[in-house]
């Protein structure tokens, strides 16, 4: 009979050491996907950066078309935004039309010459 609670008693601490086992293995396989996403982060990281420099290198990271691009949508809002904001004034003035507005600003503009040349003349 003691032999058999020896066998009972060996046979279960066997089987408990196995389940250890595989718990740090399996703990141990964990840490190994960590680490391998880690690296190949890093890798990643580290060939964007390669290639980014690469393209500065060679001239082929040139942004001249999107930047003039950027520059004349910029002078078309500003166009835009300021004939907005022109016309209130320009009816404040009693102009109706751009043909009117056109003549009046010629005459304000020659009166304010014959002013200026009457006065240093």
């Amino acid at each position: 009979m003691k032999d058999f609670l020896e066998l009972l008693l060996g046979s279960s601490l066997y089987l408990l050491e196995q389940s250890d086992r595989r718990k740090v293995r399996s703990r141990r396989a964990c840490r190994i996907d960590d680490l391998s996403e880690v690296v190949r982060q890093k890798y990643e990281e580290a060939a964007d950066r390669v290639a980014k420099a690469s393209r500065a290198m060679s001239g082929d990271d040139n942004h001249v078309l999107g930047n003039a691009l950027r520059f004349a949508a910029g002078i078309g809002v500003g166009i835009g935004v300021g004939l907005l904001l022109a016309l209130p004034a320009a009816k404040e003035l009693g102009v109706e039309s751009v043909q009117e507005f056109r003549t009046k600003a010629r005459q304000t503009v020659f009166d304010e010459n014959a002013r200026a040349t009457t006065a240093t003349g």
